[in-house]
């Protein structure tokens, strides 16, 4: 299995442009949130819980988080929770506000994911590997812990893996 640097990594070698960077710090949350709404139909009460196809997606990818790393795997799987709440808060709401709801976030996210890889001059990473859907919000979680100083360790190991971030002219008006 690989490891979380070996994820991180691999991600962070199609994103080194700050500015794609900072388009992912939207785009990607406003993306996962929109999947856990997208998912909460059909659902179910159940103890409290609102049962949905969000919910399994949210358990797996819990576990994956959790056993690649243990304290990013527990902050991912708090906001997972959060995405989840906002899932089942638009799913309860009539067909209309639920599916706008979610396409809304979904379309614009990606729009915004798109005009962040412009900048990067590179296609986005799950073009290679699908992994990449799942690394994404864990890359985004990571990066955030970097500015702020945590982690120093796994920072300076993905940065050995794809080289530091920077602003770049757009590669494809270098060529």
């Amino acid at each position: 299995m690989k490891t979380l640097v070996d994820h991180l990594g691999q991600y962070a070698e199609y994103h080194r442009d700050r500015r794609n960077i900072l388009s992912h710090f939207i785009g990607i949350p406003m993306i996962v949130v929109a999947v856990a709404v997208l998912l909460s139909r059909p659902g179910w009460e159940v103890a409290g819980l609102w049962a949905s196809p969000a919910l399994l997606t949210a358990l797996a990818a819990g576990f994956f988080y959790l056993r690649l790393d243990l304290r990013f795997g527990l902050l991912m799987s708090a906001l997972l929770a959060l995405c989840l709440w906002a899932g089942a808060v638009l799913a309860q709401q009539s067909t209309m506000v639920w599916l706008s709801g979610g396409l809304g976030l979904f379309v614009v996210g990606w729009i915004i994911q798109f005009i962040g890889h412009y900048y990067e001059g590179r296609k986005p990473a799950f073009v290679d590997d699908l992994m990449g859907l799942v690394v994404g919000p864990l890359f985004v979680v990571a990066e955030l812990g970097f500015l702020l100083g945590l982690r120093p360790e796994v920072q300076e190991a993905v940065e050995r893996c794809a080289g530091p971030t920077c602003i770049h002219p757009r590669k494809a008006l270098a060529s």
